[in-house]
């Protein structure tokens, strides 16, 4: 951690993902068509520069709720999901009319979290956002709420901009919230609140810095951001909280002159496959594993073998991702398992050459295999 003023990463983008929170785009519980403007604006002049720009904007909900003269947000679901439709098109419709003072042209994708874990669907949202951005078109992203239940829902626009980020392997995500960044606590009530520059370490300090801080028009709080922040890491893609309401703040940014939080990455970047496995898909069900397993799985990269599993929890199918815990519950990974949670069940803590007396059958001598898994946490505990 890191709270030095004068600390300035050095960022060099070719593809960047910019989230743009409800506290940035509204103002009196309607969009703030300034911000929209300037936002668009900067945009624009990183398209100048070179630099790809893909957008995830909330407000929506916002939007709608002026738009049909409501006092606050709804708290019925259908409800909500028929105020977010209407204030969608309003949405989209102002950053279609700030881009195009530019000369710009903007494309609207609505997608729900089912699309991305389904591993076709996912393919092609990538080869559509891909090709607009060949075509110099600004993508512009939000989760589809009218159809989206809960269980396939991003829930917020801090992760569904994470996993945009994954899916097209940018440079870089800046999440732009009306907080300048991540502070030691709040500083909407604190005066000696302290900006944290820079954080090289995704440990529960962090996340008990973030609390549950949000806005009435909107689902995220700082708590969501650091949960990106965390699938962003793990991927080896930085991200930065900044304030969206502070003139030029993207600019600012490309320029390395900015004040905000930076996330620094771990490491180099795993496969985009690995990535999909690891930070987008749900987790069926979970594994335990002892510490042999640990070792053998996270620190000399091998498939996890049924000798290493203590526990099975859930209902899971072959070819589901699963999560594997350490004994002290702490999520390690996830992976897409080769036998059932039943069978499992059987052949837990035994050698390989026991699996065909156990199940009557072989279909794989591993339960994960390494190429169907990705490392997402380094305990200690694990290291040793």
């Amino acid at each position: 951690m890191n709270t030095d003023q004068q600390f300035s990463a050095r960022i060099t983008c070719k593809r960047i993902v910019v989230k743009v929170g409800s506290g940035v785009l509204t103002r009196k519980n309607s969009l703030n068509i300034h911000i929209i403007n300037s936002i668009a604006s900067q945009i624009c002049l990183l398209h100048d520069r070179g630099i790809e720009v893909i957008l995830v904007s909330s407000g929506a909900m916002a939007a709608g709720v002026k738009k049909i003269g409501l006092k606050k947000r709804p708290s019925e679901t259908p409800k909500r999901q028929a105020v977010c439709a209407i204030g969608q098109a309003d949405l989209i419709r102002e950053w279609e009319k700030a881009m195009e003072h530019c000369g710009r042209k903007v494309a609207q994708i609505l997608l729900t979290r089912g699309d991305l874990c389904d591993r076709v669907r996912y393919l092609n949202a990538r080869n559509t956002l891909s090709t607009l951005l060949e075509w110099k078109v600004l993508p512009i992203i939000n989760e589809n709420d009218t159809v989206a239940v809960k269980s396939l829902q991003f829930g917020d626009n801090d992760n569904l901009g994470a996993m945009i980020t994954m899916l097209l392997n940018a440079d870089l995500m800046i999440n732009l919230t009306d907080i300048g960044g991540l502070y030691n606590k709040d500083p909407r009530v604190h005066d000696d609140a302290q900006l944290i520059r820079e954080v090289t370490t995704m440990g529960s300090d962090i996340e008990a810095m973030a609390g549950k801080i949000a806005g009435p028009l909107g689902t995220g709080g700082m708590g969501t951001k650091i949960s990106a922040a965390k699938k962003l890491t793990a991927a080896g893609i930085p991200m930065i909280i900044a304030c969206g309401l502070e003139q030029d703040i993207l600019v600012k940014i490309a320029d390395n002159n900015y004040t905000g939080t930076y996330f620094v990455p771990n490491g180099q970047k795993p496969s985009s496959r690995k990535n999909w496995i690891g930070l987008t898909l749900q987790a069926k069900g979970r594994i335990t594993i002892d510490k042999g397993a640990q070792k053998a799985v996270v620190e000399q990269g091998k498939s996890l073998l049924p000798s290493g599993i203590t526990r099975v929890e859930d209902y899971f199918e072959v070819g589901d991702p699963v999560e594997f815990i350490t004994e002290d519950n702490v999520v390690l990974g996830m992976g897409l398992v080769n036998y059932s949670a039943s069978d499992i069940l059987k052949i837990m803590g035994c050698k390989t050459s026991q699996i065909k007396k156990r199940l009557g059958f072989i279909s794989y001598d591993e339960v994960i295999h390494r190429d169907n898994l990705m490392i997402t946490a380094y305990p200690d505990d694990a290291r040793s």
